[in-house]
C-alpha cells in the first residue's frame, strides 16, 4: 500500500481560509461506506441522520494559543515555537523553525521578555525540549503572547479565537483543533439529546500527527506521534450500554475515533483508561466499536485520509473526495463535513 495510492487533485481556491458566521451552516455530505452512494445535506440535517439509540462521541479538548514568536538570545535571530506537548513542570516538547541553528543551550526570548525558553536537547525526529522561565502563571503568559497554532494552508488571520474551539472544548492542550467538532452549536446539540442520541465526551490533545506528513513510500513503515487521551468511566458506561443495546457509535471526528479505537479491548467494549497513543489506522484495519463517523475533508496523502478510507474503502472515498471537488464543497479545518454511516 503506497501513500500516492491516496493522492487526488484538490484546487487550492476551495481550501477554507475563514471559517463560516453560523457554525452548522456548513454543508454535509452523507456517504454510505457499504455502497458508496453519497448525499448532499446541510450540517444541521445531522439530527435526522442520528437515531434516538446512537451514541455521539465528542473530543472535548482545548486548543491552546501554541505558536510563539521569538528571537535568539545574542543573535536576535527570529524564531516559531509550536508547543506540542507538557513533558513536565515548565519543559515542553516542541517545533523550532529554523531548527538547525536551535542547538542546546540557545536561548529564546519572547515578547517583552517575560517569557523565555531554553533549549535542553534535540530528539531524533528534530523536535526540540524546551524549559522555559517566566515570573507569574504560565497560562497566562502564553495567553497574551502565543497565537493559535492554524494550520499552514490557512493564511487568512482568525479575527476571532474561538472560532477554532469547538463549542464543548474544556480542557487545554492542543495544537490543533478537532475540526469535525467546529460545526456544532449549543442549539444542535441540544436538539440531539432531545431527540434521545446519548452524548459522549473523551479527551485528546491533539498533537504533531496533525502537522506531520506521510513522508514514506510504504503508508506501513510511517510512524504517528503520541498523544494524550483520556476516556473516563461515564464514557465507558454510555458508551458500552449504546453499543449492546444495539445503538450505533458516531465519533465526531478522527481524534475521537482513535481515542476509542485505542481504549476498547478486542470484544469492543470500550474501557476507562487514559495515557498516550500512536495508533495509526490505514486500510485493512479492524474498527472495534466505532460505527460512523462525522468528519471534515482530509488533505491528500494523509494520515487522516487513510483512517476514512479504512473505514469506507478507498475506492469509495477517492470517489467521493471527487465528487465534493466537483460540487464545489470547502475543504479542510474550515471547511464543510461528511457523514461516512
Amino acid at each position: 500500500m503506497k501513500t500516492a495510492d491516496f493522492y487526488y487533485d484538490l484546487p487550492k481556491e476551495l481550501i477554507a481560509q475563514d471559517p463560516l458566521e453560523d457554525r452548522s451552516a456548513s454543508r454535509l455530505m452523507v456517504l454510505d461506506r457499504e455502497t458508496g452512494v453519497v448525499e448532499h445535506r446541510g450540517f444541521k440535517d445531522i439530527v435526522d441522520l442520528l437515531a434516538p439509540e446512537d451514541c455521539l462521541v465528542l473530543n472535548n479538548t482545548r486548543v491552546i494559543p501554541a505558536r510563539l514568536y521569538g528571537t535568539k538570545e545574542g543573535t536576535g535571530a527570529a524564531v516559531e515555537i509550536l508547543l506540542l506537548r507538557r513533558l513536565g513542570g515548565d519543559t515542553w516538547e516542541t517545533l523550532v523553525k529554523p531548527g538547525k541553528k536551535c542547538r542546546p543551550g540557545t536561548v529564546i526570548s519572547f515578547g517583552d521578555g517575560s517569557l523565555k525558553g531554553e533549549i535542553l536537547e534535540v530528539a531524533e525526529d528534530g523536535n526540540r525540549k524546551i524549559r522555559f522561565t517566566y515570573e507569574g502563571i504560565f497560562e497566562e503568559i502564553l495567553d497574551r503572547l502565543g497565537q493559535m497554532p492554524l494550520p499552514p494552508y490557512i493564511t487568512h488571520p482568525l479575527q476571532d479565537r474561538e472560532r477554532y474551539q469547538t463549542v464543548y472544548a474544556r480542557y487545554d492542550g492542543s495544537a490543533a483543533a478537532p475540526t469535525a467538532g467546529l460545526h456544532f452549536t449549543p442549539e444542535l446539540l441540544e436538539r440531539i439529546r432531545e431527540k434521545g442520541t446519548a452524548v459522549a465526551q473523551i479527551t485528546l490533545h491533539v498533537g504533531l500527527g496533525t502537522f506531520r506528513p506521510v513522508k514514506v513510500e510504504d503508508v506501513t513503515q510511517h510512524q504517528m506521534h503520541s498523544e494524550y487521551y483520556c476516556v473516563d468511566e461515564e464514557t465507558a458506561a454510555l458508551v458500552n450500554e449504546r453499543k449492546a443495546a444495539g445503538g450505533r457509535i458516531v465519533c465526531v471526528g478522527t481524534t475521537s475515533c482513535r481515542t476509542l479505537e485505542t481504549a476498547a479491548d478486542e470484544d469492543g467494549i470500550l474501557r476507562a483508561k487514559s495515557g498516550w497513543t500512536d495508533i495509526f489506522i490505514y486500510p485493512g484495519y479492524r474498527f472495534k466499536i466505532m460505527d460512523a463517523l462525522i468528519t471534515n475533508f482530509h488533505l491528500p496523502e494523509s494520515t487522516l485520509l487513510m483512517l476514512v478510507s479504512a473505514l469506507a474503502g478507498k475506492d469509495h472515498i477517492l470517489a467521493a473526495y471527487e465528487e465534493a471537488v466537483k460540487e464545489r464543497y470547502r475543504f479542510f479545518s474550515f471547511g464543510d463535513a461528511m457523514f461516512i454511516k
